[in-house]
């Protein structure tokens, strides 16, 4: 069986460049590095409860892919928003929502996010600009596209940010989005989080065109490869995509290229991959590890620094699980509430 090779830094291959911002500071490298490592013990210690019986049905780990929540998120402004697909627990944490909530979800009680009714593939939270985790493969995509027309519609300055995946980017509804998007020259920024594997293909086997961010060119949308495994890369890469978007010329498409260390789902055992492909990239390209090693040759961060950084996310994941354990879940009288949208008489 074909397998994927592991990420490498990519170069920029835009065809418009969109603008950019400034440098990224040591305190926003140390913010991201924080933010970063909270998604990943946060991931590890779901994966536990999840094998525990205490996360029902399915459970999608993000671990591996933290540099693009977070970096992506840094180039948002307030008022944007995001919506992505069912492996969005590091996108919820990264847009603010609290570890409490986002475990509490996960275990189904009336403290999670949404109210114990969404679990992992469907947690939501509007008021922080966060439109949804989706569990029909691409369906986000046409909603986040619709997001984006409200803004248009309104002009009111803000960019839809819609991620998929390498999977979901063969979806028919993905290229009907992109026609209309350019059509109308809306504000959208589309980011393809490239795992390089869909569930157990690996993308070389299921797509004729493996650069993803080519997808557009069909449709006149401009798109570059960014190496996803590199916060401060994503970071500059969303500044000059969103740019474009908010300046009124329309679509972007960016490629993370990143890996996902865990399976598809937790059910998924991954023997699609060797164990040697996995070790390898964990080795030479993890996107902790490598802001890490960059923090501590600027001198910003040293060992100890790390320890107890890493402590104090462990315990607040620690606290994060133990409420969640704890929590009441929802009155049964919840089931049917929050299905229809109450109009004035």
């Amino acid at each position: 069986m074909a397998r994927a090779a592991a990420p490498k830094t990519a170069s920029r291959t835009s065809k418009t460049k969109a603008g950019g911002g400034d440098a990224v500071g040591t305190a926003e490298l140390l913010a991201y590095y924080r933010a970063m490592l909270l998604i990943r013990r946060f991931e590890e210690r779901a994966g536990q409860l999840y094998g525990m019986g205490l996360i029902g049905g399915f459970c999608h780990l993000y671990i591996g892919q933290e540099a693009i929540a977070v970096g992506m998120h840094a180039a948002q402004r307030p008022g944007d928003q995001v919506i992505t697909g069912y492996r969005e627990h590091g996108h919820m944490l990264a847009a603010g929502v609290s570890a409490r909530a986002v475990m509490a979800e996960l275990t189904g009680r009336a403290a999670g996010v949404a109210k114990g009714k969404g679990g992992s593939m469907h947690m939501f939270a509007a008021d922080l600009g966060f439109y949804g985790g989706h569990g029909i493969v691409g369906a986000q995509v046409s909603l986040g596209t619709g997001l984006a027309l409200a803004n248009h519609y309104r002009d009111d300055g803000r960019v839809a940010f819609v991620y998929f995946g390498d999977g979901a980017a063969n979806q028919g509804q993905v290229y009907e989005s992109f026609n209309m998007a350019e059509l109308w020259r809306l504000p959208v920024v589309y980011v393809i989080e490239n795992n390089q594997y869909a569930m157990g293909t690996s993308v070389e086997r299921s797509s004729s065109e493996t650069h993803l961010f080519r997808r557009g060119a069909s449709f006149n949308i401009a798109g570059e490869e960014v190496d996803g495994m590199d916060v401060a890369a994503v970071r500059d890469a969303g500044l000059r995509a969103a740019a474009h978007a908010r300046s009124g010329k329309g679509p972007y498409i960016l490629e993370m290229k990143t890996y996902r260390y865990r399976g598809h789902s937790m059910s998924d055992p991954g023997k699609y991959r060797t164990r040697e492909e996995v070790d390898e990239v964990r080795k030479t390209r993890d996107p902790i590890e490598h802001i890490q090693e960059r923090l501590t040759a600027l001198k910003v961060l040293d060992e100890a620094q790390a320890r107890a950084i890493d402590a104090e996310v462990k315990a607040l994941v620690a606290d994060a699980a133990e409420f969640a354990r704890t929590a009441p879940e929802p009155d049964p009288g919840e089931l049917m509430r929050d299905i229809y949208v109450e109009a004035a008489a």
